[in-house]
């Protein structure tokens, strides 16, 4: 990936220098005004007409273009080379620590497109994976019986796969939580996924360095002169970029199982221990039966055309696993509250039989967990399967769930854009303009992106998923499949045309592709009224140093409230 942005920024630097036989001077421009060569055309700062020549520090749009050119200032490679290196270049680096793991480039390639195309998206799924794992915690906390804590381990874990529960033989499910000869089946799952994705030499490195760049700019900016090439500062650059520190952070904390060969390994290794309860007669290896699991990842093979994105591990996918794996994890955890339940009133699995009790206290002993395939099954299910074998739908908390991540998620988006979007509105000259335009058009189409995607992503679940297959209508179903489709792929052209948008924007404005009348006058917010201060004075730029300390408190505001958000919640308390 590193040689593909190596050659984009060399073909974009080639193509500005060529331009720069086009470029204007601006400041020879600006004296020629102050002359009085092009007449009384001088304004001040505010737009006004100069009531001396000699004080003008700007013209109008219109005399701009006539007097001083259409083109841009010449391209200053110093300028580039120190604004580039200090506010871009770092976070172009630290993108090579987000976590990807699906073993295949093209996807990896996809991943990165979609990270940086949609920041809302990463955060997204970043905070639904917070949310989630504390939710699953917590939804078991209170259940007494043998490897509850392994299944949430297991199940916080596999966010990041396709996971499956075999609703068709419920006695597969239920015979791998209540048989004791299973336990041996979570223990060796857990170990296996406990390989981590988590901090680096490597990583802590490239993160530091991108601290302290950004503070040292930052600094630098303020201490150093502040009208030197203002319309090619980086310090927008940089608060927009912002959002990428607490994502990485996150992800290196949370350490996400997002390895898809490992993972399917994991699966593999403990296919063959688990046992299950016969009609008649003592447990057996489930596999002398078939080769159908109680808890699965689906097979990529067999994933329908829209749900795609489910087998692909990088977390940034996670918006898309989100349902299914509710679905999941909710089946799962009737079976464990039925199951604790009976245990706490000393019922066994067995009928007829008496409960043995634990010599060590809450112990639940082996010989209350045995018993025939339609004992095991009542025992973990009872009365609350659905005619079609199904639990119960998922819970109300997903709502919450998906509020929460959302307004996270906006908040870590705008309020690093909007942060860029006031370091340059407040830029002489005030308003509207390129570089704020293109911070702006950067957040939209990051947040359009971000709901296209969670939509499809709601509607394949809907069309796809057994939960609706009878209460849905079939012909609303289809609709809904076909219109997910769409709007995933279009969700993705989104993302990826942004991504590259962003990077070509900071570009433009680091190789003064922006530094033209066009772009310096706000042409886009002052319209007929537009002009372009090309002399500021130091007085008029007290409102602008504030705006940039503003615009730094509030991109480094939001990501440490993401951060401190992901720090809190994970690790949550498992149960006993």
């Amino acid at each position: 990936m590193g040689g593909y942005r190596l050659t984009f920024l060399t073909v974009i630097l080639v193509s500005l220098a060529l331009q720069s036989r086009a470029a204007v001077n601006f400041d020879q421009c600006m004296i020629n005004v102050t002359q009085g060569i092009y007449g009384p055309i001088g304004l001040d700062s505010s737009g006004k007409l100069a009531t001396n020549l000699s004080d003008a520090t700007a013209v109008s749009y219109d005399n701009c273009i006539k007097y001083c050119g259409a083109g841009q200032e010449p391209f200053n490679w110093s300028i580039f080379s120190q604004q580039f290196s200090s506010w871009l270049l770092p976070w172009l680096a630290l993108v090579s620590q987000l976590p990807f793991g699906t073993n295949d480039k093209l996807i990896n390639l996809e991943a990165m497109l979609l990270t940086v195309g949609s920041p809302t998206l990463a955060a997204y799924s970043l905070a639904l994976t917070v949310l989630n794992g504390r939710w699953v915690a917590h939804r078991f906390i209170g259940y007494r019986y043998p490897n509850a804590r392994e299944a949430v381990r297991i199940l916080s874990s596999l966010q990041q796969a396709p996971l499956r529960v075999n609703t068709e033989d419920m006695n597969l499910l239920a015979s791998l939580i209540v048989l004791p000869g299973n336990d041996d089946w979570w223990k060796e799952l857990v170990e296996r996924l406990e390989y981590s994705y988590s901090w680096s030499i490597s990583a802590a490195s490239n993160m530091g360095w991108v601290i302290i760049a950004y503070i040292f700019t930052v600094i630098d900016s303020f201490t150093g002169d502040i009208t030197e090439a203002i319309d090619s500062n980086g310090q927008g650059v940089g608060s927009l970029w912002l959002w990428l520190l607490p994502i990485v952070v996150g992800w290196l904390l949370i350490s996400p199982k997002c390895d898809s060969i490992q993972v399917r390994k994991a699966f593999d290794k403990v296919h063959g221990m688990g046992y299950i309860a016969q009609s008649n007669g003592g447990p057996i290896l489930a596999r002398g039966i078939s080769e159908c699991r109680a808890i699965f990842l689906q097979d990529t093979n067999d994933l329908d055309v829209v749900r795609m994105d489910e087998q692909y591990t990088a977390p940034v996918y996670n918006y898309s696993r989100f349902l299914p794996w509710v679905e999941a994890v909710e089946t799962i955890l009737d079976a464990f509250r039925t199951a604790s339940r009976n245990a706490q009133r000393h019922i066994p699995v067995a009928a007829n039989t008496m409960w043995v009790d634990a010599a060590r206290g809450s112990v639940i002993q082996d010989q209350n967990r045995i018993g025939n395939s339609f004992e095991v099954e009542s025992y973990c299910f009872g009365t609350s399967l659905q005619e079609d074998g199904a639990p119960s739908k998922w819970s109300s908390s997903v709502i919450p769930r998906i509020l929460i991540a959302s307004g996270l998620a906006l908040m870590l988006q705008w309020g690093t854009t909007g942060a860029a979007v006031i370091v340059v509105w407040f830029t002489p000259t005030r308003g509207l303009g390129c570089r704020s335009g293109s911070y702006i058009a950067y957040g939209v189409l990051s947040t359009l992106a971000w709901v296209l995607l969670a939509t499809s992503s709601f509607l394949s679940h809907y069309a796809t998923s057994k939960l609706y297959e009878k209460t849905g209508i079939k012909f609303i179903r289809y609709i809904s499949k076909s219109l997910a489709v769409h709007l995933r792929r279009a969700g993705k052209f989104v993302a990826m045309l942004n991504a590259i948008w962003i990077v070509i924007s900071c570009m433009f404005q680091f190789t003064n592709f922006f530094d033209r009348c066009y772009c310096n006058s706000s042409v886009f917010g002052l319209r007929s009224r537009a002009y372009n201060v090309i002399l500021p004075r130091m007085e008029d730029l007290s409102g602008m140093r504030a705006a940039w300390i503003g615009g730094v408190g509030l991109a480094g505001g939001s990501a440490i409230i993401f951060i401190v958000f992901v720090y809190l919640l994970i690790n949550p308390t498992l149960p006993e």
